[in-house]
C-alpha cells in the first residue's frame, strides 16, 4: 500500500501514530496544528515536516488523519473540504464515532472516510508508539480501502478487527468498561483500604499483586473461569457484610450492580449451585 500520510493535529495520538508509521517505513508527509510549536515538535519526533497551511498538507498527502479531539473532528473536516479533498482518504481515530458521523457529506467530495481506532491507551506522546505493534486496531468505513489499511497495519505488527459503523458506540462502551470503569472500581477499593489505615499509595501497592494476578487469569481464561470470591462461592453472609461497608448510596449501588453481573458469570461457571439468596440481597 504505497501512500503518503499526513496529520491534522499533533497531540498524543498524532505523535504516536506518526512514529508508528514512519518507524515501519510508511511515508509520513508531516503535521499541521493550530499550535505551530506542536506541529514542529511532532515533525521533529517523526523526522517529517511541519506545515504552515493545512491545504498544502492535503495536497502532499494521500491520506489525512484528523487526530484532534472528538468534538472537533467534524468541524475540522468541514474546513478541510474547502481545500479540495477529492481522491483523498480522510481518517479519524475516535472510538465512539463512525466515519459517517465524523465526516458528514464526504460522499459528495470525492474522498473516502475511515475510522481507524487503536484499541490501546495512548498515554504518552513520546513512548506509546513502542507498544502499538501487537495492539488491536478497529477499522470502519464505506470506502474501497479497508483491505489496504488492514494489510498496512498487520504488516506493522498490529492486529485488526473490522466492525460496522452502527456498532461504534457499542464497541466504545466495551472499551470504556474494560479501561475507564476499572479506574472507578480500583478507586473504590483504594478508599476502603484507606479506611482500614492504609495510605493511598500503600493501598495501591497492596492491591497491585491481586490486580495483576487476576488480570493475567482473566486474559488467559476469560471472565467465567477467572471468577473467584464470595459471589462465585455463593457466600451470601460475606456479601451482606460487604454491603454494610459503603458510605454512600452510589458506592453501594456500584457494588450491587457489579455483583449482580458476577452472579450471572457464577451461574455459568457453577450451573448446579444455588445463588437465590445472593440475588435476594443484591436486588
Amino acid at each position: 500500500m504505497a501512500m503518503k500520510i499526513g496529520f491534522i493535529g499533533a497531540g498524543k495520538v498524532g505523535f504516536s501514530l506518526g512514529k508508528f508509521f514512519s518507524q515501519g517505513g510508511v511515508p509520513v508527509t508531516g503535521y499541521w496544528s493550530r499550535r505551530r510549536e506542536s506541529a514542529q515538535e511532532a515533525a521533529a519526533f517523526t523526522g517529517t515536516r511541519a506545515y504552515q497551511e493545512p491545504a498544502r498538507l492535503v495536497q502532499d498527502s494521500d491520506a489525512l488523519f484528523l487526530t484532534v479531539p472528538d468534538g472537533a473532528i467534524s468541524s475540522v473536516f468541514c474546513q478541510l473540504k474547502k481545500s479540495g479533498i477529492s481522491g483523498k482518504q480522510i481518517c479519524h481515530c475516535s472510538g465512539a464515532m463512525s466515519a459517517g458521523e465524523a465526516f458528514p457529506g464526504i460522499g459528495q467530495t470525492g474522498a473516502c472516510g475511515y475510522s481507524i481506532h487503536p484499541l490501546f491507551p495512548i498515554s504518552s506522546r513520546l513512548e506509546s508508539y513502542r507498544e502499538l505493534p501487537g495492539a488491536f486496531f478497529c477499522l470502519e468505513g464505506d470506502g474501497p480501502h479497508l483491505t489496504d489499511w488492514e494489510g498496512l497495519l498487520t504488516g506493522l505488527g498490529a492486529r485488526v478487527q473490522r466492525i460496522n459503523g452502527a456498532e461504534k458506540a457499542r464497541y466504545h462502551a466495551a472499551c470504556a468498561i474494560s479501561s475507564n470503569l476499572m479506574c472507578a472500581l480500583v478507586g473504590e477499593s483504594q478508599k476502603l483500604l484507606e479506611g482500614c489505615g492504609f495510605s493511598p499509595q500503600g493501598a495501591l501497592e497492596a492491591l497491585a499483586p491481586l490486580m495483576r494476578g487476576n488480570l493475567e487469569h482473566l486474559i488467559a481464561c476469560g471472565p467465567v473461569q477467572a471468577l473467584t470470591g464470595p459471589v462465585e462461592r455463593g457466600d451470601a453472609a460475606t456479601v451482606q457484610k460487604h454491603l454494610a461497608c459503603f458510605e454512600t448510596p452510589q458506592e453501594l449501588e456500584l457494588y450491587r450492580v457489579a455483583s449482580r453481573k458476577l452472579v450471572e458469570l457464577a451461574r455459568e461457571k457453577n450451573p448446579g449451585r444455588d445463588y437465590a439468596k445472593l440475588e435476594q440481597i443484591l436486588n
